[in-house]
């Protein structure tokens, strides 16, 4: 009870910090207030239907039963939830998601035309764990759970990502360094094994004209990153601290996602 009167939210994930980090009056929003109303762009709804279809491929559904899943999903989201831009006509919208079709079954053909192989252990693994140290427990959800090759008797965690274009070393390394963590005890909480690596496959969604790979492959070795996990506890510490305090939540409103909303709500006084 104390634990409840004292932090607005129960327990971090990579998504909230990172939008706190980002935007805290769109952080406040969603996470404390529970107001799930932004729509998602076209590209991140492409995504995660490319998340559907390899969560039921990894679970042991043919390839074309995968595919078609995703692709129901696709078709099943509303409009409202889909962030069209200036394309607000009927058939400017139906075009858009015509698109947004093509887009998700060319991305899951380049992936699914030669997937990784894994010996799967678990499947959207989701999982909360309280880590000495923090104030509030971390939760996070995996797409696949895997048996490690690098080390017998130990896990190795997969995530996959659909992207324009692939990542910057420098610039995403942080991004997957933090999530890795999140997940790393997560996992090490639910399946009480050593976890050795965060294996991260990003899928490019358009093709490439010289014929390159569309798949990337990246690693973290969790046995070379000690200075990360101290910088992650120290940046969790500081973000729990921050939310503890009485403190007025501003917008940013160069946030290329919710900047527009966040101003709208600080404008209105929604929130105060």
């Amino acid at each position: 009870m104390a634990q409840k009167q004292k932090f607005p939210i129960k327990h971090w994930t990579y998504s909230s910090l990172i939008t706190f980090l980002r935007n805290p009056l769109a952080w406040h929003k969603r996470y404390v207030e529970g107001v799930y109303d932004t729509p998602s762009s076209p590209s991140a709804f492409v995504g995660r239907a490319g998340h559907v279809a390899l969560q039921h491929f990894y679970g042991n559904i043919p390839k074309e039963g995968a595919i078609d899943l995703g692709l129901e999903f696709l078709r099943n989201i509303p409009d409202f939830e889909i962030n069209f831009g200036k394309k607000e006509s009927r058939l400017a919208k139906k075009k858009k998601r015509q698109k947004m079709e093509e887009e998700y079954l060319r991305a899951i053909s380049f992936y699914l035309n030669r997937p990784p192989r894994h010996k799967v252990l678990g499947v959207e693994v989701k999982a909360l764990a309280e880590v000495p140290g923090l104030p509030l427990p971390v939760k996070a959800i995996s797409d696949l759970v895997v048996e490690s090759k690098v080390e017998k008797g130990a896990v190795d965690i997969v995530d996959h990502k659909f992207v324009d274009s692939f990542s910057k070393e420098r610039g995403e390394k942080t991004l997957f360094m933090i999530q890795a963590i999140f997940n790393y005890y997560t996992v090490k909480e639910l399946f009480k094994k050593p976890v050795r690596r965060f294996l991260v496959y990003e899928c490019k969604k358009k093709k490439n004209m010289d014929g390159a790979s569309q798949m990337r492959k990246y690693a973290i070795d969790f046995q070379k990153i000690e200075p990360e996990f101290t910088l992650f506890h120290r940046l969790l510490n500081d973000a729990t601290a921050e939310i503890a305090r009485e403190r007025v939540y501003l917008p940013n409103p160069s946030d290329m996602f919710e900047g527009e909303n966040s101003f709208d709500i600080y404008r209105l006084g929604l929130f105060e």
